[in-house]
């Protein structure tokens, strides 16, 4: 079985083809593929498969280091996005795939770099049921309390702005609780940021994951809350792993913009893939 690892502002994943998986890939076959000691490591594992419709050039399913299946991932659609370019799926700058939020439509604008329509942008969403029209909210982590605006980008944000204490904030200690907050039954991504004009600065802890480098959604929800709160766009949002340039319509359609690039391809061994089979 052949995989590919890939990275975007340190966010790395496995990409597979399904036509390559010698049996389902199940949470536990995730895990252990995902785990840096006793698997390749990555971040996750982007999964591509040609489908029915013949106007979507791929499906795409992105599933977290804990076996969990996500609806989106900004930096994961796009190494996706180019892998599919580079691996001859289509020769066209523009085309659409189809992930669990829906359809995406990239722009490849070199062989490293894409835009991509993520949609339109909610603050309304069944992630986040009791809430009201405007997604924001207050809830309590680590001993204080937080005011939040939720965000759904195919998949559910928890936007937090903070000010000059963003960078000692201890996401290990705050983002498992929000997280998991009982607002949000299907658990939440979570930013935290601050703006200044037209630059937002993100620290991103991702459902499933925990902190991270870099999130596309995460920047794209920091960006969303930032233009509901009066900044411009587009908005370049600075990440522990680089910038990514998020551009936000009046009716919140969101264009995310950045680079991604291969790390390495390989095949996995008899033994793990001995393994690999004994696993649900």
């Amino acid at each position: 079985m052949r995989f590919e690892k890939w990275q975007a502002l340190g966010n790395d994943y496995l990409i597979v083809e399904a036509d390559s998986l010698p049996w389902e890939l199940t949470a536990g076959r995730v895990r252990r593929l995902c785990d840096p000691h006793c698997g390749v490591g990555s971040d996750g594992v982007l999964l591509l498969s040609r489908g029915d419709d013949p106007s979507f050039v791929a499906e795409l399913r992105i599933f977290n280091p804990d076996g969990s299946e996500a609806e989106l991932s900004g930096n994961g659609a796009r190494e996706a996005i180019l892998y599919l370019r580079r691996h001859g799926w289509t020769d066209r700058d523009t085309f659409s795939i189809l992930t669990a939020a829906g359809p995406i439509t990239p722009t490849i604008t070199s062989e490293r770099t894409c835009s991509v329509e993520m949609g339109r942008a909610s603050t309304t969403s069944k992630d986040f049921p009791d809430g009201d029209l405007d997604g924001r909210g207050s809830l309590s982590a680590a001993g204080r309390a937080w005011a939040f605006q939720h965000v759904s980008i195919g998949n559910p944000q928890c936007a937090i702005e903070v000010d000059e204490e963003l960078e000692s904030l201890d996401l290990a200690e705050i983002g498992p609780p929000i997280e998991g907050n009982e607002l949000f039954p299907n658990r939440t991504n979570v930013s935290f940021f601050s703006v200044d004009g037209s630059r937002v600065r993100a620290r991103i802890f991702e459902r499933g994951v925990g902190e991270t480098l870099s999130s596309g959604t995460g920047a794209s929800g920091a960006a969303v809350t930032a233009f509901l709160r009066g900044a411009p766009s587009p908005l370049t949002v600075e990440l522990d792993g680089g910038e990514l340039e998020v551009e936000v319509s009046p009716d919140l359609g969101v264009t995310l913009t950045g680079w991604a690039e291969p790390i390495c391809s390989g095949e996995l061994s008899p033994e793990l893939l001995a393994a690999l089979s004994g696993l649900d």
